[in-house]
């Protein structure tokens, strides 16, 4: 369509979506999966927890079982940082692999994405990292086969295009994204989840809840303006009826199974359903993007080092993902609902909210009222505070959250500092 004008609204969105291998026994295949991409020498990446578990092990017996050499790196940290990305990459470069595997949760799949990025294009750490940590520079091409293996029904991150990483010396989360990112395939077993702690629960499913809605209710994809290069069309381009169907189905599905999954351990099907909405919302905002809710965590878990989640308590104090994103979360939406009232209210049905008599001006209390109500019943931290923060913090927070402009553009409310600094107030507490 040459010779469209500077201005001309878009009118295209793209599906590249990971494909999906799901059901009871799926690690079981692994081998089969592997060796199908040419894979010989194969990088089994977990973390320490998962290192003799019988997933790990699982995986492990059906790389070697299809006759494939297979070693296992169980240093992944969990909420990585610049430093465990590079050690991971200096494992990739080292072990000359030809393919990758991923048994674990959002840490575990984000690091063996950075491990395979840097082994197979080497660069400066900070080449690939996203402005304005980094430079932001474009993959330059296809990485190594990676079949990502979730064990945590959570971030989707089998399904989405960055690695995400604690920059420790600027007090910030911050990451790489790029479409190259992307895992070949996502090998979803259910079954992973059924030993999750409690704690572990309410985290990632809290968070499946949070990036779902947020990928609903981000700005319309016709809302930005169409490529000068067709290359240049972001891998997040803004809700969509594509991204909506699952974007939706996930927040209809931890609306009704989250609760039941923190609550009886032995649910066995709530967790089936939770780990099925997971993979949903990955591929809803692997596709149309998160905001506000994700610029603040950013924020949230990169300056707070003390606090310790109830599931964690054997790692060092950190605030993990889906806590730093949810504790925002409630009172983001009440700032965006009056952008588009219709989708909030419709969000808030999806969780279980009766909105049947209430009016667009009751959209982002409605939304912000169910999500506060799931968070206390699945023993959330009740907001910033729990955390540790105060008011005094809020300069500091605003700061690190208006960095994350690849985030804040695709609200359909932009905030500025102003905004974020009263969203940040209102999130101290809700209950």
């Amino acid at each position: 369509m040459a010779g469209l004008a500077p201005d001309t609204p878009e009118h295209i969105f793209t599906v590249e979506t990971v494909p999906l291998k799901y059901g009871h026994g799926a690690l079981r295949e692994l081998g089969h999966d592997i060796k199908a991409l040419n894979a010989r020498r194969v990088a089994l990446f977990t973390d320490r927890h998962l290192a003799d578990s019988e997933h790990v092990a699982i995986a492990r017996e059906a790389i070697r079982g299809a006759g494939l050499d297979v070693v296992v790196y169980d240093a992944v940290a969990v909420e990585p940082t610049d430093a465990s990305f590079r050690d991971a990459a200096a494992f990739a470069v080292d072990g000359n692999f030809d393919g990758f595997v991923s048994v674990g949760g959002g840490s575990v799949m984000d690091t063996c994405k950075a491990a395979n990025l840097y082994a197979t294009w080497p660069d400066d750490f900070l080449a690939y990292v996203n402005a304005p940590m980094g430079q932001g520079k474009p993959v330059p091409g296809p990485l190594k086969p990676h079949l990502a293996c979730p064990t945590t029904c959570g971030t989707g991150s089998e399904m989405t295009a960055a690695a995400i990483f604690d920059f420790v010396s600027e007090n910030v989360k911050t990451g790489i994204s790029h479409r190259a990112l992307k895992p070949t395939r996502a090998v979803v077993d259910p079954t992973t989840t059924y030993t999750l702690p409690v704690g572990v629960v309410c985290s990632t499913g809290l968070d499946v809840l949070t990036h779902a809605i947020e990928s609903w209710t981000a700005r319309d994809f016709r809302t930005r303006d169409y490529p000068a290069d067709p290359g240049s069309r972001p891998p997040y381009q803004g809700s969509n009826p594509w991204s909506d169907i699952g974007s939706m189905k996930a927040i209809e599905l931890g609306g009704r199974y989250l609760e039941r999954a923190y609550a009886d351990p032995s649910d066995h099907e709530a967790r089936d359903w939770l780990m099925f909405a997971s993979t949903l919302a990955g591929m809803a905002f692997g596709n149309a993007g998160v905001h506000i809710p994700h610029a603040m965590s950013y924020a949230v878990a990169g300056q707070n080092h003390r606090f310790v989640a109830t599931g964690y308590e054997t790692e060092k104090p950190m605030v993990p993902h889906g806590i730093s994103v949810v504790v925002n979360a409630p009172a983001a939406f009440r700032f965006t609902a009056s952008a588009n009232p219709e989708r909030h209210l419709e969000a808030a049905r999806g969780l279980g909210a009766d909105v049947r008599n209430l009016g667009p001006e009751h959209a982002g209390e409605a939304l912000a009222d169910r999500l506060a109500a799931i968070m206390r019943n699945t023993g959330c931290p009740n907001g910033i505070g729990d955390l540790g923060y105060t008011e005094a913090d809020v300069p500091s927070l605003v700061k690190g959250a208006y960095q994350q402009k690849r985030l804040l553009v695709q609200a359909p409310r932009a905030p500025d500092e102003a905004d974020l600094a009263a969203i940040f107030r209102d999130a101290l507490r809700y209950w």
